[in-house]
């Protein structure tokens, strides 16, 4: 706490796990402390506030969070005023026993309750004792909420919460609710908002964007992307993530007809076979996927398609492994993000018998990665010598002469900077294609 031209300001450090909802949700929970008079910083020694906003995706992410709250603990025996609440999907799994198990947390938020932190907060100030409020409801975040962004180039912006799919392996329905869908007049508010703040790029979030508008029945997800790239001054929407079984032709023709929707797609598929499809609760076939990437691939012949993959689920087997390998050779994805498959307790998927050995696990994933980085490079090799507009981000990590940016179909492109700031829209020829980036000279 500092006195700084006669306010007393307070500091909050927020540490952000897990998805990109998380990360926006963060960015309201800031802005909402900014309101309150505390400013964020990278410093936990200095904080007057400290918030872990946390996944419980995996168990993994739960252990690095139990670590982190047991660091805290020194810095609240030294400095007892110091306010320590933890948020997010692993605050809305475990609610109190978060406390019971360490005293010197303050308060447990669940997801819904978003909005609450300054009350939340000012009672603590007050009172110094504990608070936990994690109960689901069927109301979503209001719209009033403050937001306080973490970027300066491209906004998150949830445009629903929440997921009705209840795949067997994923914890996600249990700890975020239903799906609740926000009006569509106040995203496309809050878009303008940020394209008036300097932004000309936002992502629209939900855990299946494409079942978007189905409870209030004002617009689908067509429509809203349709409303969204008619804001004046936008340059580039982006929308993560997609299920399968919800996007439509009507969706597909959007992107396709759309000036500023970004030809990249997001399509988790998670497995290759169908037995294993079913045993994930995934409600779509190997064929009917085929033909869903057949239909974008004919409206969209430039799209970049990207895609999630677990190895290792319960029952799999070497004939599954190499249907999956072999779907993954067919389909060809820009890239993928490739998981071992783990335990979530709370999950159907946890409790299944034939629970795959953790070598093979690793064994199958290696390979998995061998294909899919084959498939990435005879992708990208396509390039040389293309010219394609890059969003400049910034410096490199390894070279500061170096920059970095991204295409409109998602694909990082490294190249010499030459006095570009961050936000311009430039032309780059590529010259190197890589697996995981493209190298080039700027036009």
């Amino acid at each position: 706490m500092n006195m700084i031209d006669g306010k007393l300001h307070r500091y909050a450090y927020l540490l952000v796990y897990g998805c990109q909802m998380n990360q926006s949700d963060a960015e309201r929970m800031m802005g909402q402390l900014r309101t309150i008079g505390y400013e964020r910083t990278e410093s936990m020694e200095e904080a007057d506030l400290i918030l872990i906003n946390t996944c419980c995706v995996r168990e993994t992410a739960e252990d690095r969070v139990y670590g982190k709250i047991g660091e805290i603990k020194r810095l609240k025996r030294e400095r007892p005023e110091l306010i320590f609440g933890i948020t997010g999907c692993m605050a809305q799994k475990e609610g109190d026993a978060l406390i019971k198990r360490a005293p010197h947390i303050n308060f447990v938020l669940g997801t819904n309750k978003v909005h609450e932190l300054t009350r939340v907060v000012q009672e603590i100030q007050a009172e110094r004792g504990h608070v936990v409020d994690v109960q689901l409801g069927e109301t979503e975040l209001p719209d009033d909420v403050p937001v306080a962004r973490a970027g300066s180039l491209s906004a998150w912006v949830p445009i629903m919460y929440g997921c009705n799919n209840f795949c067997t392996y994923c914890i996600v329905p249990y700890v975020r609710g239903r799906e609740r869908s926000r009006l569509p007049e106040d995203i496309v508010r809050e878009v303008e908002e940020a394209v008036k703040n300097g932004y000309e790029e936002v992502t629209l979030l939900g855990q299946n964007v494409n079942s978007y508008g189905k409870d209030h029945k004002l617009a689908d997800f067509a429509d809203l992307l349709k409303m969204v790239d008619e804001v004046p001054g936008i340059r580039r929407v982006r929308f993560m993530t997609s299920h399968p079984k919800d996007l439509s032709d009507k969706v597909i023709a959007a992107i396709r007809d759309g000036e500023h929707l970004c030809e990249h797609i997001h399509l988790p598929v998670q497995y290759g076979s169908n037995r294993i499809l079913k045993a994930m609760n995934r409600v779509y076939t190997v064929e009917s996927y085929r033909d869903l990437v057949r239909r974008i691939r004919a409206a969209i012949p430039e799209v970049s398609l990207t895609t999630d993959l677990i190895v290792g689920f319960p029952g799999e087997t070497d004939e599954d492994f190499q249907q999956m390998l072999d779907f993954l050779r067919e389909i060809r994805y820009d890239s993928a993000y490739t998981f071992i498959y783990s335990k979530r307790s709370g999950t159907p998927a946890a409790t299944m018998e034939n629970q795959v050995e953790e070598s093979v696990k690793k064994e199958r994933l290696n390979a998995l990665m061998a294909v899919q980085n084959e498939i990435s490079l005879a992708i990208n090799e396509k390039l040389l010598g293309r010219t394609l507009e890059v969003m400049v981000e910034g410096p490199s990590k390894n070279d500061a002469s170096v920059w970095m940016g991204r295409t409109r179909t998602n694909k990082i492109v490294l190249f010499a900077h030459a006095g570009e700031k961050p936000g311009d829209f430039i032309d780059v020829r590529i010259t190197h294609p890589q697996t995981w980036v493209l190298k080039g000279e700027r036009v």
